[in-house]
């Protein structure tokens, strides 16, 4: 019988569940291509890029965001670590780094039903030695995100409260509201001791809600860890949008930068809705809709999104090493207990 936490067994997917992944697969690549090509027939291709651009203009900008877009994945690992520092993990960098890369990989440069997540938490359980630790790590550092991105949101109004007065800036400041809303709920059920705490000793699949509940507890009794874990994902979502900033001056677009960062975390937001592949379609629909307004081109703001999506599948291929070498790691003894102590 498997303990609360446990390495758990892996699960060799069904004929219908493989058949499920297919459709869903092809169902997000259809909705990708759906908004991908309503967008294209709004383009005028000689707004595409402006005139006059400086070729060493272009390449510094476009050479600065690929390498700030990489530094985001040595952050993002970085986060990760923090996360698990709640659950005494003490994992080195580098080896979390090996496993966002090859994450990143999964997710955005293989046609794979098996999300980069998942390959992530597969990876990390053989060094925790616990597939239960593993997922909330994940699950929490993906939460962590829907508190830096909706604040970015609201420092970027702050810098620039003229902002409010753009045509569409409404549905930024609704999404990063909605965000919030909705981690309140997770974060309401995922501490309460009645709802999530109940399955901390549970021998079933309810015992990953128990781990997130102990992780989420440690959290909110020890500050010092809760503001490592957020200072992280500050920094790794502010990293995110300077490589953005960097791909909209590489296309030559003449925006406030208050505006890059209350409307650049909003889309950030709103592309993880797993409706289509990597974002494609719904990244690029979000920034016509709020750029449109500043005087952005169709075509200008499409190519913001699509260089965006460029640069981080760019860097996701430095991902391949690691995936196809696969990871080996030594089980860690398992330090956290049950009732969060």
């Amino acid at each position: 019988m498997a303990t609360p936490y446990s390495t758990g067994m892996a699960h060799t997917p069904t004929a219908p569940a493989r058949r499920h992944s297919a459709w869903i697969r092809w169902g997000r690549l259809a909705v990708s291509i759906a908004l991908l090509a309503l967008l294209v027939t709004r383009i005028e291709p000689d707004q595409l890029v402006p005139p006059n651009r400086s070729l060493p203009g272009t390449l510094f900008f476009l050479c600065t965001g690929l390498l700030l877009m990489a530094l985001s994945f040595v952050v993002a690992s970085w986060r990760w670590q923090r996360v698990l520092a709640v659950y005494d993990q003490a994992i080195p960098l580098r080896t979390l780094l090996k496993h966002y890369l090859a994450g990143q990989f999964v997710g955005n440069a293989m046609p794979s039903t098996v999300g980069g997540d998942v390959l992530r938490i597969s990876r990390c359980s053989k060094d925790t030695g616990s597939t239960e630790i593993a997922f909330a790590s994940v699950v929490i550092e993906r939460l962590t995100g829907f508190v830096a991105l909706p604040l970015l949101i609201f420092v970027g109004f702050a810098a620039r409260p003229d902002l409010l007065g753009a045509g569409r800036s409404w549905l930024a400041i609704a999404t990063a509201v909605a965000s919030l809303l909705v981690l309140g709920l997770i974060l309401l059920l995922a501490a309460s001791p009645q709802l999530a705490g109940r399955y901390v000793h549970r021998a079933n699949w309810t015992r990953y809600f128990g781990i997130v509940h102990v992780g989420i507890d440690r959290l909110r009794r020890d500050p010092r860890d809760a503001s490592a874990a957020l200072g992280a994902a500050v920094a790794y979502q502010l990293t995110v949008v300077a490589a953005v900033y960097c791909a909209v001056h590489t296309i030559g677009l003449t925006i406030p930068n208050g505006a890059v960062l209350a409307f650049i975390p909003a889309v950030a937001i709103v592309q993880v809705i797993p409706i289509s592949v990597g974002g494609l379609g719904v990244r690029e629909g979000m920034l016509v809709l709020l750029l449109h307004p500043l005087g952005v081109p169709t075509g200008q703001a499409v190519a913001v999104g699509l260089l965006w999506y460029a640069m981080t599948l760019l860097v996701s291929l430095a991902g391949a090493p690691a995936f196809a070498i696969g990871h080996h790691g030594k089980h860690r003894h398992v330090t956290a207990s049950a009732d969060g102590s």
